[in-house]
């Protein structure tokens, strides 16, 4: 069975209640306070939303859309008090996460195997430990799962990652810091078509300060996975930390300028108030947010579910 396919479990939604407390108690106590006392959906509590949204991390052009689909609700309604905006924000949030729902829960199937997962993103977002928890749970649904070291900028890195191969159980394709990082993609690569993997996950280095450095070793590292696999890799996952706000999204900007990045993954919401960011990046990219990372434990790496997600930021008790 597909790990995709696995429901939304009462125990995942009460986890992901529980990580996004700090964004709720945010985002929600200033929602109430810009429509407090109000019996009309005016201009002015329209002004007080959109800056509760815009220093919510949702971002200006996201906060804009929103406003925008609430004016004409409320244009086309005429009355709307104040309870009904709640339910209104809440309906045109995951109306606007909807639009990017590229069908992610069938993009890994058993017959596409070895399924490639390149994961990019900058030193510090959670990427190892993001790499590790989603290998437990490829693992868990009882998928064969190879890892590979391929950032070899940092000793560290090689490290870490291979750490977590051994708490998880999973194999891991290593050459050691200042290795190539394409050979070692090559060769996790051709361990998981001749082993006959399941999944390959391969971590890469995240340099911001040379854009166009780190082009050119993306895409040296595609074209060695494409001749072994032609539409390797099958994912290329940009791990950012919500925890940093807009600077999540200025990195997302970064890295999708250098390499076709397909997948988002979010992480450290449980210990931010800036759990916004997840519907303004989603937005602005046009770009799945396919994980999100809600609290320390191997299973609190969630796939990402927008109607349970919106649930929880809008949960009153």
């Amino acid at each position: 069975m597909s790990f995709f396919s696995k429901l939304f479990s009462k125990e995942k939604k009460e986890t992901l209640d529980k990580g996004l407390e700090k964004t709720r108690e945010n985002f929600f106590t200033r929602v109430s306070k810009a429509i407090v006392g109000k019996t009309t959906i005016d201009d002015e509590v329209l002004d007080n939303l959109e800056e509760v949204l815009v220093s919510s991390d949702v971002g200006v052009p996201t906060t804009l859309k929103i406003i925008e689909r609430i004016q004409k609700r409320v244009a086309r309604d005429k009355y709307i008090g104040s309870e009904a905006l709640n339910q209104m924000l809440k309906e045109e949030i995951v109306d606007l996460l909807s639009e990017t729902d590229t069908g992610i829960e069938n993009t890994f199937t058993p017959n596409k195997k070895p399924y490639i997962i390149l994961v990019v993103g900058v030193n510090g977002v959670g990427k190892t430990t993001t790499i590790g928890k989603l290998a437990h749970q490829f693992k868990s649904q009882g998928n064969q799962v190879l890892l590979g070291a391929a950032d070899t900028f940092r000793a560290a890195a090689v490290d870490q990652l291979t750490i977590w191969s051994n708490r998880v159980g999973v194999e891991i394709v290593s050459q050691g810091m200042n290795a190539d990082p394409a050979s070692v993609a090559y060769d996790t690569l051709q361990s998981a078509i001749s082993k006959n993997y399941d999944v390959a996950i391969i971590d890469t280095a995240g340099r911001l300060h040379n854009k166009v450095g780190l082009m050119n070793e993306l895409g040296k590292i595609k074209r060695v996975l494409q001749k072994l696999m032609p539409d390797a890799p099958h994912e290329v996952l940009l791990v950012l930390d919500a925890s940093t706000g807009q600077n999540a999204i200025e990195q997302a900007k970064q890295f999708t300028a250098a390499t076709e990045v397909n997948a988002l993954a979010l992480t450290k919401l449980d210990g931010t108030a800036k759990g916004g960011v997840v519907i303004g990046i989603s937005d602005m990219f046009k770009i799945p947010v396919k994980y999100i990372g809600v609290g320390e434990k191997m299973d609190d790496l969630q796939v990402f579910n927008r109607e349970a997600f919106i649930d929880s930021l809008f949960k009153t008790q």
